[in-house]
């Protein structure tokens, strides 16, 4: 069951980022980044298995931030691509700054949300502060590792940009979030676990992303780079 839950939470998020980009351009690419870090560090917290593998929540939609970045950097250049991984760490620092504020509050004798929210975001402080590093150093990294294999090879083996950047910055992601976040909390042998096991199924999405980053490629709008980082290349006038 959860493995099949995997597999339509990432067409869903995928798709999503492709559909985004068809309606709202890069604003809503944007959005989607600021949208899917702050859920992702949410539901990180929580761990399950999937394809047999120990993991924590998070993986597509964290995954589709990867996607969403390099759509951007494809039809609007480097800048954008960076203004939205800035957007995804304000957003997520605005998730640590909102929760901490909500459990400092004394509850009333009614309240019923209390512990709960103490259990999520007491925990969810330390996963967030890794979770934001690491999001932030795997991004820049992926959008340069991407732009290099860009110079190297033109405008052609787009699926070759794609995923030896995903899948490479994926990795260093996943290894650094789960030693910040849970070395300590659990035994060294499972956090390993974690980290290899999270770092495959994110290989599996990276790959799972290639289609979506063309078909979002082939949408209507394509922004020449020559042109990045005006208000004519987020909003293309007719003819």
């Amino acid at each position: 069951m959860n493995s099949v839950m995997f597999v339509v939470e990432i067409i869903a998020a995928f798709a999503s980022v492709v559909l985004i980009e068809r309606s709202l351009k890069a604003e809503g690419v944007i959005a989607w980044v600021a949208m899917a870090t702050i859920l992702a560090n949410i539901v990180t917290a929580k761990s399950t298995v999937i394809l047999g593998f120990d993991t924590t929540l998070g993986t597509a939609l964290f995954a589709s931030v990867f996607l969403a970045t390099d759509v951007l950097f494809e039809k609007y250049g480097k800048e954008l691509a960076r203004k939205a991984v800035y957007v995804g760490l304000i957003s997520s620092a605005a998730l640590i700054v909102a929760t901490q504020i909500s459990i400092a509050y004394i509850p009333s004798t009614i309240d019923y949300a209390d512990g709960a929210m103490r259990t999520l975001f007491g925990l969810n402080l330390r996963i967030s502060l890794a979770s934001i590093a690491m999001y932030f150093i795997a991004n820049m990294a992926d959008i340069f590792v991407f732009e290099k294999i860009r110079d190297k090879t033109g405008e052609g083996k787009l699926w070759l940009r794609n995923n030896v950047a995903t899948i490479l910055c994926n990795c260093l992601e996943n290894f650094g979030f789960v030693s910040l976040a849970f070395i300590g909390i659990y035994d060294i042998q499972t956090v390993v676990g974690i980290a290899i096991s999270t770092s495959i199924l994110e290989m599996i999405a990276a790959v799972c992303d290639t289609p979506f980053l063309y078909l979002a490629k082939r949408n209507n709008g394509h922004i020449p780079h020559k042109t990045l980082g005006t208000e004519e290349s987020i909003h293309p006038s007719a003819g």
